[in-house]
């Protein structure tokens, strides 16, 4: 099989279910994505050497930075976006041979965990039942991936907005630690909590794409911090008896709610007697005085309108606005 008829095949799924079953989850077809799967299979018949990510089309947020896709962060004040350069990750993911396939709808300006629905694109559907919401900001590339739009997508996460979607669609999505991975080229909510990362249908696979993503970024002065702390091959940590003695705390108060919904919270015990049987040590003794007050006080958007400037000076005199709050006196938000 040529890497064209398998770039092929991903594109006939995308054009076949996404828009016409209603799931709405794909912004962007990248239309040279066969020309990219035909350079694929030139190296291949020429002996080249081949990147560890070779002809695997990937799904990538619509607040990544792509130069040959418009970028919105979800705002339809961005439809004609077409940043400069790559973000970071997403530069490092074409050297590596991977294939950007398709941009994926998100939350506007990745704000809710809740659902996904933008201005540009609208509200996408959850993958396993059109009736749900596959949560968000990365809604869409969990509903993407999950439906095989692509091997695996790129999300990014402020508060939730990997880990939300990736449980949503039973993935597996990677918040790192800050400074391990770069920032540059995503549209920021909060900078100082923002990361990208993946999402896939396998641990291995996220682990496999963390290689190449992960990395020191000049642009990102964070991944200083990440400087002989990255390793060379997560894959080497992939072990099944990993849990055996960790000591994992669980919260009630965030799950045992008066509005909690019974059949979530019966899936809920189950997953952590699943934790014990792995050899996991569950820590329920505990409690948060005022967890209502302290989830209150979280503010993710104090900085919004400043980082906001700063991406938007990447972009040059080709901006179509300078200032967020020309979205909002304008009234093109959803």
């Amino acid at each position: 099989m040529t890497c064209r008829q398998v770039v092929s095949g991903y594109l006939d799924r995308i054009l076949t279910y996404d828009q016409d079953k209603k799931l709405n989850a794909i912004s962007f077809i990248n239309q040279k994505a066969l020309e990219k799967a035909d350079d694929i299979d030139e190296k291949i018949k020429s002996g080249k050497k081949l990147g560890s990510l070779y002809c695997a089309p990937i799904l990538v947020k619509d607040n990544y930075d792509t130069h040959d896709l418009p970028t919105t962060g979800g705002s339809i004040a961005l439809k004609d976006n077409y940043p400069p350069d790559d973000a970071f990750m997403v530069e490092k993911l074409r050297a590596a041979d991977a294939i950007i396939i398709a941009k994926t709808n998100m939350a506007e300006w990745a704000f809710s965990p809740r659902q996904t629905i933008s201005s540009s694109f609208g509200t996408t559907a959850n993958a396993y039942d059109l009736d749900r919401v596959p949560a968000g900001s990365s809604g869409g590339t969990a509903s993407g991936t999950a439906a095989s739009f692509g091997v695996a997508g790129m999300g990014s996460d402020t508060g939730n907005s990997i880990r939300g979607p990736s449980s949503h669609l039973s993935l597996f999505g990677i918040r790192s630690t800050i400074g391990l991975t770069s920032r540059d080229g995503v549209i920021p909510l909060a900078w100082d909590r923002d990361v990208a990362g993946p999402m896939t249908r396998t641990v291995r696979d996220g682990a496999k794409i963390f290689n190449v993503v992960a990395g020191y970024d000049p642009k990102d002065p964070m991944t200083e911090l990440g400087k002989g702390k990255r390793k060379d091959d997560y894959t080497e940590y992939l072990n099944k008896n990993a849990l055996k003695g960790m000591r994992i705390g669980l919260l009630r108060a965030l799950v045992f709610t008066d509005d909690a919904d019974p059949e979530v919270t019966q899936l809920f015990v189950k997953a952590v007697e699943d934790l014990k049987e792995a050899g996991a040590v569950i820590v329920e003794s505990f409690e948060i005085n005022d967890l209502d007050a302290h989830r209150g006080a979280l503010n993710f958007c104090n900085r919004f309108r400043y980082d906001m400037r700063q991406y938007l000076k990447t972009l040059g005199d080709n901006a179509s606005i300078q200032d967020v709050m020309e979205v909002y006196s304008s009234g093109q938000y959803s």
